[in-house]
């Protein structure tokens, strides 16, 4: 069975290209993947599911018997960024990118659906196919789950590919189980003060001496206030004031993140905290206001440890060697990406994998989120396989 579905799955290679360097063309953001969402449910149906609207722009299709319930997960979502890869199916919408290989998810989820589809009567559960907008913005998880997406699922698995690591293509990385990835917040400090002549400083209540002083003191949480064995990064990653050398501004704004790796985030519950106070009583020492405003949260992502030895297993059985314990490789840490799929590993068991799809071997440089970043379509097939095969083998161990 394993080496029927591996051929089958070889040969809806040229069909998963075709799919998703369409997409790749053709990026869409956020909530806004009108046309992206479009081919799946085209696709879905002409293979003959029945593709269902979920949410504010994501969709889901059942295929099995009841029973068990297995969710397999893709997002369709690209990044806000210019591509500057050089490939021949470079996107045509300017300002925007599949810079996270949302593309190549998509694509394999298809493929997946079409070889369950010719495994149907194989099936001794149900298998749930979700294809999620707004990823990137950690919003299209939670809109989802909202939606009934988690009803009734008793476990659930994604495929991220990556690129620009010393990885050979189509290596597949699962993730053990604990605390995979970080939880990520968005925070927003706003620094008010009065503004003035260049020449007058006197006369003026300077915001980007305040908000300099901020910046530096922040350092200090995770320096004095966290305990050696809690995880925790502040991140700068937008400074703006003024627009002129000789006048200084109203105010002065800031922009970053927060990643932790608690489950309950009580080591960001106290980032926040000590962030206003050390934000507002910096600011008040020169004479100025400060707003800190969080937003846009997502939690770490928590891995099943008896699901991710079912898949481990299967992926072995799958592809031998290809397949790798992702704690192994990284040494037991986790990775400091966030994923919004954690929203889903805090409802149901989950597990998540890392297939490489363009090594630094082959020259394959930049990583994700990179304006230049290939991925290596070759391994589509593989990922459509994977998905496939470990919902086939999960049921058929938990359908009693």
């Amino acid at each position: 069975m394993m080496k029927e579905l591996l051929s089958e799955a070889q040969q809806l290679q040229p069909e998963l290209v075709s799919v998703r360097r369409t997409i790749h063309q053709h990026p869409e953001t956020g909530f806004d993947v009108v046309q992206t969402k479009a081919i799946v449910k085209k696709k879905l149906t002409e293979m003959g599911y029945i593709p269902q609207d979920m949410g504010k722009a994501g969709l889901v299709a059942e295929i099995g018997t009841p029973g068990k319930t297995i969710l397999l997960r893709a997002d369709m979502d690209a990044l806000n960024m210019q591509e500057q890869a050089e490939v021949d199916y470079c996107s045509q919408i300017p300002g925007k990118m599949h810079g996270c290989g949302h593309d190549m998810h998509t694509a394999m989820l298809l493929g997946a659906a079409k070889l369950l589809k010719a495994h149907e009567q194989e099936l001794k559960g149900t298998v749930r196919l979700e294809f999620q907008p707004a990823e990137e913005i950690f919003q299209g998880s939670p809109d989802m789950i909202a939606a009934g997406v988690l009803n009734h699922v008793d476990a659930a698995m994604m495929i991220h590919v990556t690129a620009g690591m010393p990885l050979p293509s189509g290596t597949f990385l699962v993730a053990g189980g604990g605390i995979s990835s970080t939880s990520c917040e968005q925070y927003h400090i706003t620094v008010k003060g009065k503004g003035g002549h260049g020449s007058t400083p006197h006369e003026a209540i300077d915001p980007i001496t305040a908000a300099a002083h901020i910046h530096i003191a922040l350092q200090e949480i995770n320096a004095r206030e966290l305990e050696g064995n809690q995880f925790g990064i502040f991140t700068t990653g937008r400074f703006e004031a003024g627009k002129a050398s000789n006048v200084i501004p109203d105010t002065a704004e800031m922009w970053g993140t927060i990643r932790t790796t608690d489950a309950d985030n009580a080591v960001g519950k106290l980032i926040r905290t000590r962030m206003e106070e050390i934000s507002k009583g910096t600011a008040a020492a020169f004479r100025c206001t400060a707003e800190v405003e969080f937003y846009d949260y997502c939690p770490c992502m928590v891995i099943d440890p008896t699901l991710s030895a079912d898949v481990l297993r299967y992926m072995q059985a799958l592809f031998g060697e290809r397949a790798m314990d992702l704690s192994v490789v990284s040494g037991g840490k986790a990775g400091g990406g966030s994923e919004d799929f954690a929203f889903v590993s805090h409802h149901v068991p989950t597990v998540s994998m890392f297939l490489s799809a363009g090594s630094t071997l082959d020259g394959y440089m930049f990583g994700q989120h990179h304006p230049k970043v290939r991925f290596d379509d070759s391994v589509l097939y593989c990922g459509s396989a994977a998905f496939a095969y470990n919902a086939i083998q999960w049921l058929a161990e938990h359908s009693a």
